[in-house]
């Protein structure tokens, strides 16, 4: 087994790490907030930022059966003994825990991390209170304090922390981590020497997301399909598992809901009240709280519906779950389960699974949905003449007939790009045309304003397509990728 080491590497989060390194420039002590979906890398982001620099990390116990406050405060007293190599001590208050601490921080500028706070306080409902008295002593009293409090649990720390009354005015700076854009995942899967196609590349990352701790378990001496048989289709695999971690962790108790709202979400985007049909949830029965988790936790993304006669935003919204693994395992693994812990699929190629050509193109689209900045970029259009830009779906009505658009960017010019998804390693050919057509023709489009089609494509395009001089653009979505 040839495993590889992502501790060793870095790539990416330059933006974030700027903004930190601007916070420990400052002239008084700072209390800093990351959160971001499991597995995205927010304790290795502080690492990295904290490597030159004085640094004591915490992190608190998974919150699993059993255990209790006092030992979420002992586990704290054993690190802050081991950090600072002194005598082992207990204590059963927590201000006495951070008083312990701040006797050990010197007068040179100290990081902090409390990593997955909502686990350290989760027993004790005093946990936040002491903190925040603590927090306001300690940053009257020295200016070189720079505290991160770190999590997994999005919604606690939105609700308790960042919304919270308690910490107004507080939080110099609050980082959403986001998953690594296409041209960072290559880097980085280049860096841990992964070495593959850009066909098995993108279908990776289409299982995968830009997310670093996943790229860790891939294994050098296998290939692309292997790994992904081994990662998501063998009992015991890695992403086999990770689904049920994921929603233990964040959701706990009320799992059983989210993950409904995420079964009709893998389906396709649904606005508000497809979603509570198909649930047969009442109205104004509180359904809202738990989209607004999965947005928060970054699963799932709320896409604002507008008109585009107006370019202003419409009533309704839609909601996409946007997570590319998530999206994966409730799509492909959690039909197939059955078969995966018999082993079923040990000795079959992977394009043996029902549908497997199809769904990767919609894996991809779901990919290059979270990198539009790179697809504005190659249509040539500027982020500050865009309007709204969004996947769309014109309803059906007694005026004209429904569609659903890729991806359409309206810009201040009046002008609509209707953006077409390809991805397949046979050569494109002119179908697309009439494909595209069909959906321009259908769309309604208001006086005054011009439709340009844009094709993003993996594959290659036939001469016909290019002959034809039907589109505006023709992106290679490898470009992407980056060199």
């Amino acid at each position: 087994m040839n495993r590889i080491n992502y501790k060793k590497n870095f790539i990416g989060r330059t933006t974030e790490l700027n903004r930190l390194e601007g916070m420990a420039r400052a002239s008084r002590s700072t209390l800093v907030v990351i959160q971001g979906r499991r597995r995205i890398g927010k304790s290795r982001l502080v690492s990295e930022f904290a490597k030159n620099k004085n640094y004591l990390s915490f992190a608190g116990l998974s919150p699993i059966e059993g255990v209790t406050a006092q030992d979420q405060r002992d586990a704290f007293a054993r690190q802050l003994s081991a950090l600072l190599n002194i005598p082992p001590f207990s204590f059963s208050d927590w201000l006495d825990g951070f008083a312990h601490l701040s006797k050990h921080i010197t007068t040179h500028k100290t990081v902090v991390l409390f990593d997955e706070i909502s686990w350290m306080g989760s027993r004790d409902p005093t946990f936040l209170p002491k903190m925040k008295i603590w927090w306001d002593q300690v940053s009257e009293q020295t200016s070189n304090i720079m505290l991160i409090l770190c999590g997994s649990v999005s919604v606690w720390i939105e609700e308790n922390i960042i919304k919270s009354t308690a910490f107004f005015g507080r939080v110099s700076l609050h980082i959403a981590l986001e998953p690594l854009s296409l041209v960072e995942s290559y880097q980085l899967l280049k860096v841990l020497r992964i070495k593959a196609s850009p066909y098995d590349i993108f279908r990776f990352l289409a299982v995968t997301g830009g997310i670093p701790w996943y790229f860790e378990n891939f294994q050098l001496d296998e290939s692309v399909d292997e790994n992904i048989k081994r990662l998501c289709f063998s009992p015991g695999g890695l992403l086999v598992n990770e689904f049920n971690l994921i929603f233990h962790d964040l959701f706990d108790r009320r799992g059983e809901m989210y993950k409904k709202i995420v079964t009709q979400l893998a389906e396709g985007m649904r606005d508000y009240s497809q979603i509570r049909e198909s649930l047969n949830y009442q109205e104004g029965g509180g359904l809202s709280p738990y989209l607004e988790a999965l947005i928060i936790s970054g699963y799932v993304t709320k896409h604002q519906s507008w008109s585009i006669k107006t370019g202003k935003s419409g009533a309704k919204s839609l909601f996409r779950l946007s997570d590319n693994y998530l999206r994966f395992y409730m799509k492909v693994i959690e039909p197939l389960l059955g078969k995966i812990h018999h082993n079923a699929f040990q000795d079959l190629p992977l394009s043996a699974i029902p549908g497997w050509n199809s769904l990767m193109g919609l894996q991809v689209e779901n990919l290059l949905l979270s990198n539009r900045r790179e697809i504005l970029n190659a249509i040539g259009v500027h982020p500050q003449d865009v309007v709204a830009d969004n996947p769309f779906l014109q309803r059906q009505t007694k005026l004209h007939a429904g569609v659903q658009i890729d991806y359409l960017v309206q810009t201040s010019t009046k002008t609509l790009y209707v953006c077409e998804f390809k991805f397949s390693r046979n050569e494109i050919n002119s179908d697309v045309i009439a494909e595209t057509q069909k959906k321009i023709d259908i769309l309604s489009v208001p006086r005054g304003f011009s439709v340009a089609p844009v094709l993003l494509h993996f594959g290659g395009v036939s001469d016909a397509v290019l002959d034809a001089r039907y589109f505006y653009r023709i992106v290679d979505i490898t470009s992407f990728l980056g060199s």
